[in-house]
């Protein structure tokens, strides 16, 4: 009998206890050791950025004539990176048994370290087809997430932690980062939105269907108050799925390029050789 890698396992340990994330990302706020042993072990060094979706995006950018959307920013770090891993499957979705979005459109995984991720839960990938599978994720009404991640070189046990970079697409109901609420201000500080992006109501348009506020939002940031819908600017990390699910075009997406540049400069600068 074929022995399982370690990833294996680790993928058979998550789909039991995913379910668990939330309250484990609450001890961080419960206990101060807790958030100590939680912090180094699965989240030291991160560095997330959110990349929204892009179908509603209500503002694009004439750069030098040419259309610009915030997934440019995936697809220009992917364009300089020649280790590509593209996951079978979602680990999330699959946990979930998310029956809302798709489960095959998995993390793409970049950087040295990526090598050493089992070819039994994930394929080599040209520049091409990471592309490919951005704009995939993108058409499922997925938001994005860039950045380095602890977690996954944790549970892929793939080391060293800074040669690999995640590309992750996440849905509102199954993403990992829905437990960002649930994670001290130390913690979830880390996880940050696009520079330059804003995402608003427009009392105008709106006709208070009040879906946004239907578990859509992974970080807590919409509210209903005196009748009328409030985005926290604090606390939402931009990743448009509100934007997705209005019918109405009430929430708007805007952003500029001014920092766009430095954006891909330093997710790509995460990856150490």
């Amino acid at each position: 009998m074929k022995r399982k890698s370690f990833a294996e396992i680790s993928i058979f340990v998550v789909n039991r206890i995913f379910n668990w994330r939330f309250r484990i990302a609450g001890l961080t706020k419960k206990s101060k050791v807790a958030k100590k042993i939680i912090n180094k072990m699965l989240f030291e060094k991160d560095d997330v950025v959110i990349i929204p979706n892009t179908i509603k995006v209500n503002k694009t950018i004439e750069s030098e004539g040419t259309e610009f959307l915030p997934t440019q920013v995936i697809k220009d770090v992917i364009k300089r990176c020649d280790d590509i891993v593209i996951m079978n499957t979602c680990l999330c979705r699959t946990s979930s048994k998310c029956k809302d979005y798709p489960h095959d459109i998995g993390c793409i995984f970049l950087g040295p370290t990526s090598r050493k991720i089992p070819r039994t839960i994930g394929s080599d990938a040209t520049v091409e087809e990471a592309l490919a599978q951005v704009d995939k994720a993108d058409a499922a009404g997925l938001s994005h997430i860039i950045g380095r991640n602890k977690i996954d070189s944790v549970w892929m046990n793939v080391r060293p932690d800074e040669g690999l970079l995640t590309i992750c697409h996440c849905c509102p109901c199954c993403c990992l980062w829905n437990v960002v609420p649930n994670l001290h201000d130390d913690i979830s500080k880390k996880i940050y939105r696009l520079d330059g992006l804003k995402v608003t109501w427009n009392e105008d348009k709106c006709k208070n269907c009040l879906k946004c506020l239907k578990d859509i939002c992974m970080f807590g940031a919409i509210s209903l108050e005196n009748n009328k819908i409030n985005i926290n600017q604090d606390t939402c990390r931009g990743c448009g799925l509100c934007a997705n699910t209005c019918k109405f075009d009430a929430i708007d997406i805007n952003y500029n390029d001014e920092t766009i540049g430095n954006v891909v400069n330093r997710m790509y600068n995460l990856i150490e050789e």
